[in-house]
């Protein structure tokens, strides 16, 4: 392969990546072992309990109902005027003595001017916009307290299940349609879509969970929950049609509870997310031939997975690690990275100025080198 057809992977890549975002942004195992035990996430919210063994769709809403809230974007018509913008959903995960948060989609929020909440009896609030995170597409609200008294508890998004039943709670298509559920399953644990902010700026693949339970207009920033009544993703997006214009059913997307966990506690405590970034352009080893990881790549045929370094920052954390254009990643602090999805979920974990271990093949010498996350990321 010649460089300037791995090039053109990646363009091709990217491309598919702006379409596939396009399209979709808008705003079990049965009681399986592992759902029957209790599931912790860290978190400030109410611990989360054990699945009942005869838990149903109606025991597990019935448990969360009053946590989820219709979250409505008024813009200003006037100085004094506003008028309703949009509506999505959102949750309930946090009471404290001056305040209570709750989750939703940045998008959902988006350039209010005000924010009020409808809580599940339709009373109707003021909020506060305590911090946004574009790259996730996630965003805290706070509202007085007085009036809360259900808060909804986090599963483990790590447990789920391909098969796993969830149910899907929000507002379709506004307030009118308020806590309205809907079922389905687990379709596939980790999906890689594209993510970008409102601006344009493209953050690369952000890893969702994909579920067949119906999501509209209006679901966005409601919770997906198992039937223990756990909240295990945020709803944000469905896939309506195709690239090609094909008509798609059941294909809807969740943030995951545990990113959705790390993102709300920075968001309380910082009002922003400031990630570590290792200063890379990239493509993953799957979208080269293996003709091409041969002749140009020049790897053992025994990797099979992995990310491919296409160019460095200067001077960036890469860079001065030594990693050069067509080495391939293959492992951060020993997990492996198979594609850019793990790559971001074990490199996010991480803080600003942290010293990570990168394992990476250069031609056919597989190397471990310590790189120091000096490069940051905001959203």
């Amino acid at each position: 392969m010649t460089q300037q057809s791995l090039a053109k992977i990646v363009l091709t890549g990217a491309i598919a990546g702006v379409i596939g975002g396009g399209a979709i942004l808008y705003g079990q195992r049965e009681l399986s072992d592992i759902q029957t035990k209790t599931q912790k996430v860290n978190t400030k919210a109410e611990k989360t309990a054990a699945i009942p063994t005869n838990a149903t769709a109606t025991t597990a809403y019935n448990k969360i109902s009053d946590a989820v809230v219709s979250v409505l974007n008024f813009s200003q018509t006037g100085k004094n005027s506003f008028s309703e913008a949009s509506e999505g959903s959102g949750v309930i995960y946090k009471k404290a003595n001056d305040a209570a948060y709750i989750v939703t989609n940045n998008h959902v929020i988006h350039g209010a001017a005000k924010i009020q909440v409808m809580l599940h009896d339709g009373k109707k609030v003021e909020a506060t916009l305590v911090g946004k995170d574009a790259m996730t597409d996630l965003a805290v609200l706070k509202i007085d307290p007085a009036n809360v008294t259900t808060t909804a508890a986090f599963g483990d998004s790590s447990q789920i299940q391909v098969g796993q039943k969830v149910l899907a709670i929000g507002s379709p298509l506004g307030s009118q349609y308020a806590s309205s559920v809907t079922e389905g399953i687990i379709s596939a644990k980790k999906r890689l879509v594209d993510a970008s902010s409102e601006n344009g700026q493209n953050y690369g693949g952000s890893t969702v969970i994909q579920t067949d339970a119906a999501i509209n207009p209006g679901n966005s920033g409601g919770p997906l929950v198992n039937f223990a009544g756990q909240v295990v993703g945020i709803n944000s997006m469905k896939l309506s049609s195709s690239a090609s214009g094909t008509s798609v059913e059941g294909m809807g997307f969740a943030i995951p509870s545990d990113q959705v966990v790390d993102i709300v506690n920075k968001l309380v405590k910082d009002g922003k997310v400031t990630r570590p970034a290792i200063g890379i352009g990239l493509v993953e080893l799957s979208a080269v031939t293996v003709d091409d990881q041969k002749s140009l790549l020049k790897i053992p045929d025994a990797v099979t997975g992995g990310v491919v370094v296409m160019s460095t920052t200067p001077n960036g954390p890469a860079d001065r690690a030594g990693l050069k254009k067509y080495d391939v990643i293959t492992a951060i602090d020993g997990k492996k990275v198979s594609g850019q999805a793990d790559l971001r979920e074990e490199l996010y974990k991480h803080n600003l100025n942290d010293t990570i271990d990168i394992t990476f093949y250069h031609q056919n010498d597989k190397k471990t080198v310590k790189v120091k996350l000096t490069q940051k990321l905001e959203s």
